[in-house]
């Protein structure tokens, strides 16, 4: 069977979450580079296999998918599942915790580090201005956010128990921009979270994926995606 395919662009933390996940299984995949600045993704052959024009998109045979946890998922069902808390060593609960926490993930933290990022890193290579105010009060929220994390590391080593799941794979995307601004410093106060990071910092298939993430998306040279 031919290879599966991704597209997209490696700097989207969208992008970088599937990939994270296939370099995890050691699956054989192309990735397709596409270009935003080009409008690639709205082009007729790709609106075809993303009606809603976003990226990441995979193609695995005749199956079609988009979304980048649902790819995630579908990516570990197949090669890896204990990194869903299923297989021979998982369970009910295992799996169950790791759903819990790959919801904290998209809805408090994604919604937190998100506008910081914009904020920080994008906006002054765009042209838009910085709103401080905003990005202040997603601190705060992430500090809190932080406070909870702090509490679930101190009694395990990753967010759904002992053993690294996609719930704390899923969190690489979005915390490699946010490290790279002035308010990485965050994190120290928290330090099974700074140790929890770390960890995940040292994993190769984090350090492959990483290498095509450039700290300010490739915008400081010109390079736009």
């Amino acid at each position: 069977m031919a290879p599966m395919k991704v597209y997209g662009w490696a700097v989207s933390p969208w992008m970088a979450r599937v990939l994270l996940c296939l370099e995890e299984t050691g699956a054989e995949y192309e990735f397709v580079s596409m270009s935003r600045s080009g409008g690639d993704h709205r082009r007729p052959e790709h609106l075809a296999r993303n009606p809603f024009g976003e990226i990441p998109v995979l193609e695995d045979g005749d199956l079609t998918l988009y979304q980048s946890r649902a790819i995630a998922r579908y990516v570990l069902r197949k090669y890896k599942p204990e990194l869903l808390g299923l297989g021979e060593d998982g369970s009910l609960e295992k799996s169950a915790m790791v759903d819990v926490w790959l919801d904290v993930e998209a809805h408090q933290h994604e919604a937190a580090v998100k506008p910081i990022v914009l904020h920080c890193i994008v906006n002054k290579y765009v042209g838009q201005d910085r709103d401080q105010g905003l990005v202040d009060e997603s601190i705060q929220k992430l500090e809190k956010l932080f406070e909870v994390y702090e509490a679930r590391l101190s009694g395990s080593r990753y967010l759904a128990g002992d053993r690294i799941s996609l719930a704390d794979l899923s969190h690489f995307s979005f915390m490699r921009y946010f490290m790279a601004t002035e308010y990485a410093g965050v994190i120290d106060a928290y330090p099974h979270v700074k140790a929890w990071w770390e960890a995940l910092l040292a994993r190769p298939s984090v350090k492959k994926v990483m290498a095509g993430m450039p700290p300010d998306f490739g915008l400081g040279r010109g390079n736009r995606p």
